[in-house]
């Protein structure tokens, strides 16, 4: 077993010493690739890659999936292990949620004590909300087909190995706004000649806080955040350009809509109290992450059955994840796994100095071939 978690510490050294972006990881899926075929895993590469582990006779298929990509942050770690690609870190563990996935699939081939088929779903660009999506429109679940998908994510701040999960909705839905106004900029001694955007772009900022406490209850767990504000405005003169943007979080569609409407309506408002032309872009990159019951249910007795830390009703994450995508196309689960609490592995995700907890591999990966056996059982 100390050579097992040696070879998995070391390997995700390797990754997170080689992060690459979204779409851009090319030496990332070479690797994977390389590594699943050492193996004798059945592998195949396209946007993302995918391993194919069959044992038995059994009919019934699973689904487990990880992210690779990495960040444009640079790393202030110094350990030997740090980025070698400056301005680029895993600064959100992926490099951690590769190699246990990677490490599950070595226990699983190894003892083939599973019957059915296992599909390891290695996908880019997580960060963006592109790449589940992406997998999926190249007809990844049509070309493997599954009954049920799991996804994890560690979690900063957590005991290590805590396992903690919900049935129902779990992660929130981002969508991103750009609001345009244009009028006509002058003198700032003469706003009264022109229609200068600063005005309206400032009420329209604090009108739309009150989407979540008027239009929407508080309880819903919406949230609206102006990001930028950018006008062409100088010194002396008044814009008559102003771009605001801005996100949108949801914990239903229902209530991703309403805010999109609301969000239109007031800036329709707006525009025409202060004679200007507004125009909204509004577009759902992440989707909201909703756990199969029965499924989030299996994930808890399965931690349990490995005395594990468990949760099985964890509040749910504000935070969005594109594991939405298959989870909305097959019964799914996602799960958190706590990163620790001290020092690197308990700053918050997507922290220069943040990193992910190598005593958490073997937890990890074991817990995968576990949730494997038991739902995949021989003589099942």
């Amino acid at each position: 077993m100390v050579q097992f978690e040696n070879r998995l510490r070391a390997l995700r050294h390797e990754f997170h010493q080689n992060p690459e972006l979204g779409f851009q990881e090319h030496w990332t899926k070479a690797r994977i690739a390389q590594h699943l075929r050492g193996l004798g895993i059945e592998t195949h590469e396209g946007i993302g890659v995918v391993g194919v582990l069959r044992a038995g006779k059994g009919n019934k298929a699973i689904g487990l999936r990880a992210d690779f990509d990495a960040l444009p942050i640079s790393e202030a770690n110094t350990f030997a292990h740090r980025s070698l690609n400056d301005g680029l870190m895993h600064a959100c563990g992926h490099d951690g949620h590769t190699a246990m996935l990677l490490g599950a699939a070595e226990l699983l081939a190894k003892a083939q004590d599973f019957d059915g088929t296992v599909v390891l779903l290695f996908q880019p660009n997580e960060e963006h909300g592109l790449g589940a999506k992406a997998m999926i429109d190249e007809g990844v679940l049509t070309r493997f087909p599954i009954e049920e998908v799991y996804g994890a994510h560690n979690l900063p701040g957590e005991p290590v190995g805590r396992i903690s999960t919900r049935p129902g909705f779990i992660c929130a839905s981002e969508s991103l706004f750009e609001i345009e106004i244009r009028g006509t900029g002058g003198h700032a001694s003469m706003p009264q000649a022109g229609r200068e955007t600063l005005t309206p772009g400032a009420e329209l900022v604090l009108a739309l806080q009150t989407i979540v406490s008027r239009k929407l209850p508080p309880s819903s767990g919406a949230v609206v955040s102006v990001t930028e504000f950018i006008s062409d405005g100088q010194r002396n003169v008044l814009p008559g350009h102003t771009r605001i943007k801005g996100e949108v979080r949801a914990r239903s569609s229902d209530d991703r809509s309403q805010a999109e409407y609301h969000l239109r309506q007031i800036a329709a408002g707006i525009g025409t109290s202060h004679e200007v032309d507004i125009s909204v872009e509004f577009r759902t990159e992440f989707i909201e992450a909703v756990n199969d019951y029965d499924v989030a249910t299996r994930v808890a007795e399965v931690a349990r059955s490995l005395g594990l830390e468990t949760d099985g009703n964890r509040p749910p994450m504000s935070f969005s994840e594109d594991f939405a995508y298959f989870a909305d196309a097959v019964p799914g689960c996602f799960l958190l796994m706590g990163n620790g609490t001290e020092g690197a592995h308990g700053r918050p995700l997507h922290s220069a100095d943040y990193d992910f907890n190598d005593d958490l591999l073997p937890i990890g990966a074991s817990f995968w071939a576990e949730l494997v056996r038991q739902r995949l059982p021989l003589n099942g």
